[in-house]
């Protein structure tokens, strides 16, 4: 008897955290909607997809994105060539829209994008622009809490939580004043609060350097359950580890009460960091690739090579999702958990985990298909250092809302063979 199914994926392993599935099944999709999950379905009539060999998640969330395109200059990429095209269903966009650039990225970006977009809303006015190349605009000054709040409450269908930096510089300069300000709007809107650690400002490199390490002991006592502290791998002083070496204890404090973790990979990943704060038992909550115009290994068209290398954030070491993901298993950690922090987490981070984060029969038919490449393949990072990795994770397609997409974007670092 005819199902009227629209496709049926069929044989692939299909991994989903929430109902805790984790073996060869058949999916059917219907309507964009997912209409069965089965050891196998009778796919006549229907177009069949083969995806054995293949690895089937829930379709993948970007939890550190910068894809506010044109509107942040050279910072923002095309939302679809770092989602859809790059078999990501969902992005959160971290502090490019302000409560001033909000409107623009609701009804322009993320209308016409495939991919579907949610914002943390910067808590500056100026939000993501040029890629903070700017300091003097992100102080208390450039900070209208009331206005972001109202903003914020009247879109709080695509505004999900609140982006803040404490880098050493504006440390140095303002103290936690825009920290305590942010955590004021998250608390206002009840939405978590995501801090950006580890960067010094270029135009405050010069006189004194301020102590990392006292960075993060005042700012960790601001957070509360729920917030997220970015970027624990981090190259740069002022992150997860101190000067000595050693995990700061208050980050086991924060984490203990449910301060949550991304790893917000960009230009900023060590594996030597990542290494020591993975063995001390922190495990990140979600993944963010964090790409942006000034990290990516195709730049955008125009950008010069000089003024690329001269920002901040600019990195060298060919990355996306996926290749992040690989450094997360090349690093210890079990594919679920992994497949965890692209998946449900971020789901509950948006609030949306009866919509997303899991492959469940009359869900919209939200699906990534990875493939887990095996051979011996380089990884870098930004510090200098190679690893050789007998895995490597890659995008195949996703389905958004039913709709097939290929992983064919440029943005997709190709192997690098050992």
């Amino acid at each position: 008897m005819k199902q009227g199914y629209d496709a049926v994926l069929k044989g692939g392993r299909v991994i989903d955290t929430v109902t805790g599935r984790d073996g060869l099944f058949d999916i059917a999709v219907s309507g964009g909607r997912i209409a069965a999950i089965e050891p196998s379905l009778d796919a006549a009539g229907a177009e069949v997809i083969d995806l054995e060999g293949k690895v089937v998640t829930a379709g993948m969330i970007d939890t550190h994105g910068h894809v506010y395109q044109h509107v942040t200059g050279s910072f923002g990429l095309n939302p679809d060539m770092v989602g859809v095209r790059s078999g990501v269903t969902t992005i959160i966009d971290q502090g490019g829209p302000s409560c001033m650039t909000l409107g623009g990225f609701k009804h322009y970006l993320d209308t016409s994008s495939k991919t579907k977009l949610y914002c943390f809303i910067s808590a500056y006015l100026v939000g993501g622009l040029e890629g903070h190349m700017y300091p003097d605009l992100y102080g208390p000054h450039g900070v209208n809490a009331e206005h972001t709040i109202r903003i914020g409450k009247e879109n709080l269908d695509i505004v999900r939580g609140v982006k803040a930096h404490a880098e050493i510089g504006g440390q140095s300069r303002w103290g936690m004043e825009v920290i305590k300000i942010g955590k004021q709007i998250s608390k206002e809107l009840g939405l978590p609060l995501y801090i950006h650690l580890g960067q010094l400002w270029p135009s405050l490199e010069e006189g004194p350097v301020p102590d990392p390490d006292e960075l993060i002991r005042e700012l960790v006592p601001i957070m509360e359950e729920g917030d997220m502290l970015a970027h624990p791998f981090t190259r740069h002083p002022g992150g997860f580890v101190s000067e000595e070496g050693e995990v700061h204890p208050i980050v086991f404090e924060a984490i203990a009460r449910g301060v949550r973790v991304d790893v917000g990979h960009g230009s900023h990943f060590s594996f030597e960091v990542a290494k020591k704060v993975l063995d001390s038992g922190i495990k990140p909550f979600t993944l963010g690739a964090d790409m942006h115009g000034f990290n990516v290994t195709v730049p955008p068209e125009g950008l010069e090579k000089d003024v690329r290398e001269s920002n901040p954030f600019f990195g060298a070491a060919p990355f996306n999702l996926t290749v992040a993901m690989t450094e997360l298993m090349t690093l210890g950690m079990s594919l679920n958990d992994v497949v965890a922090t692209v998946t449900e987490n971020p789901a509950t981070v948006l609030g949306k985990s009866d919509e997303l984060g899991s492959l469940q029969v009359g869900r919209i038919a939200d699906i990534s298909v990875l493939e887990i490449q095996e051979g011996r393949f380089k990884l870098f990072d930004n510090s200098g250092v190679e690893v050789v990795t007998d895995k490597l994770v890659r995008p195949v397609m996703c389905f958004k809302d039913g709709e097939k997409f290929d992983a064919d974007s440029p943005l997709i670092p190709p192997p690098v063979l050992a």
